[in-house]
């Protein structure tokens, strides 16, 4: 008898999972709460702009080219991926402008002209966070080490020996002080604890395996922008067999003895042998599965989720200087920080980062204008009044970036739409709005991810930003990769 798979939500991990699910020859259901696939990677259209709602660069590219081939596919034939010149444009409070190029030598003569860093401090700093990468990506993203056979491996044993390296015992922020002395240099590589939702200040040194993934390995844009990356993917998913169901909305996760039976979506009662959780982790325990008192519904419960964002989408009618990324950093960065994470609140002087994909997508926005993708860190969802929060965020956001690029870009929306805290808890099920799950903001918080396998229901597996390996385009999608072959595994025992 075909065993049957259901699947909770459609971002890029549940997508992922139900690819690599259905290629076991298990019959897979993808349920989607949302009108359609992807997610936070998903798309909207305000005024004749279109904006991609969330990611905004791909890495580690090669990762979702294998989803295409496992299931024998060409991903050419579905999305056109091209390498950035220039990963993004920093412009500093004292009036500097620094262009982090792919190019390592154009990077290093920026460096140089505008820090009093050298281009030995780059290549040396790169360096490590290749040796970062080098010792962990087998062992803490390409595997689920919470699985005891992981550690079987000759890579793990290595990875155990030279612990040392892998630099978990300091800050991102100590870390990269001791390889440069500019506060500039130093704040550009701080901001990468940012990409899990995380305080440098507080986030382990081990984290600076970013940077090797977006300066030696490369970033990379989706020619028809990142949402195709979802469409690809749903795309795919049913070629390979996948039966997706938008518009409905999971209520529960049936459960017995601890095992997993099945689903309710509304108000039905579907059996099934194996579920999949793409829902945040702390949901999946609190609202699904309703369980409140086994342990690692305890656990969950009481780690502190990480940053949230706050988005402005404007339809611009202007065309700006800046390019595809680009960061306007605060000026205490520490600060900026303790208000997020102590305070719960939006900064007083926030880093903003505006993303145009109207500067390589042309029909993003109209003749003459751009489409501004305009994002701060902000906190988790705590009850704050977001209404108040929104609007002073707004005001600083515009005072900013007129002081910065000297325009007045107020009279110049054209069209707009917020994205806040709660309403990304309220559209992609992310818990009180964490973008990222928990934050990584201790030594063992990589250890406290939740497995992409549950060690207490058994037929429940998990996928997802939340889970291991964490967040970002790359890491969700492995996430389903583990959680198709924990199923994998589990099928070759029966």
């Amino acid at each position: 008898m075909v065993k049957k798979c259901c699947v909770i939500g459609a971002g890029l991990g549940g997508l992922s999972a139900a690819i690599e699910i259905a290629l076991l020859g298990i019959e897979v259901d993808l349920f989607e709460q949302n009108e359609t696939a992807g997610g936070k990677a998903g798309s909207i259209f305000i005024d004749g702009f279109r904006f991609d709602t969330g990611p905004s660069l791909l890495t580690m590219p090669f990762v979702l080219e294998s989803i295409f081939n496992d299931s024998g596919k060409n991903i050419n034939n579905y999305l056109t991926i091209k390498p950035l010149e220039s990963h993004c444009a920093y412009f500093f409070p004292d009036g500097t402008e620094i262009i982090a190029f792919s190019d390592l030598q154009k990077f290093a003569a920026e460096i140089i002209n505008n820090t009093s860093d050298n281009k030995i401090n780059l290549i040396t700093y790169l360096n490590y966070c290749r040796d970062i990468y080098e010792l962990t990506a087998d062992l803490f993203l390409f595997n689920d080490f919470h699985d005891c056979n992981t550690f079987k491996k000759y890579s793990s044993f290595r990875t155990l020996l030279n612990i040392r390296k892998i630099d978990s015992m300091r800050t991102m922020h100590k870390a990269n002080s001791s390889f440069f002395k500019d506060p500039k240099t130093i704040q550009l590589f701080d901001r990468y604890a940012t990409y899990n939702g995380s305080n440098p200040y507080l986030a382990p040194a081990t984290l600076n395996i970013i940077p090797h993934v977006e300066y030696n390995m490369g970033s990379y844009i989706v020619e028809q922008g990142i949402y195709a990356v979802s469409e690809s993917l749903a795309k795919l998913a049913g070629q390979v067999g996948v039966n997706i169901y938008t518009n409905k909305r999971v209520n529960s996760i049936l459960h017995n003895d601890g095992k997993v039976s099945g689903i309710l979506v509304n108000n039905e009662k579907i059996n099934y042998d194996f579920v999949v959780s793409n829902a945040d982790a702390s949901v999946t325990y609190a609202q699904l599965l309703n369980d409140i008192k086994t342990k690692n519904a305890k656990r969950y419960a009481k780690l502190e989720p990480s940053s949230s964002a706050m988005v402005f989408y404007w339809g611009m009618d202007y065309i700006s200087s800046l390019g595809i990324h680009n960061i306007i950093f605060s000026e205490d960065y520490q600060k900026e920080f303790h208000e997020i994470f102590n305070k719960s609140s939006c900064p007083n002087d926030p880093t903003v980062y505006i993303y145009i994909s109207s500067k390589f997508k042309s029909d993003d926005a109209l003749p003459g204008t751009e489409n501004w993708f305009v994002m701060i860190n902000a906190p988790y969802d705590k009850n704050q009044d977001w209404e108040h929060e929104t609007t002073k965020s707004r005001d600083r956001i515009i005072n900013k970036i007129n002081r910065t690029l000297n325009i007045s870009i107020e009279s110049k929306i054209r069209g707009e739409q917020i994205l806040t805290p709660p309403d990304i808890e309220r559209k992609t099920s992310s818990h009180k709005g964490s973008l990222y799950g928990i934050s990584s903001n201790s030594r063992t918080a990589a250890f406290l991810r939740q497995s992409n396998k549950s060690k207490q229901y058994k037929g429940l597996y998990f996928c997802g930003g939340s889970v291991h390996p964490g967040g970002g385009i790359p890491l969700v999608l492995l996430s389903g990769k583990l959680a198709a072959r924990a199923i994998a595994k589990d099928l070759s025992r029966t």
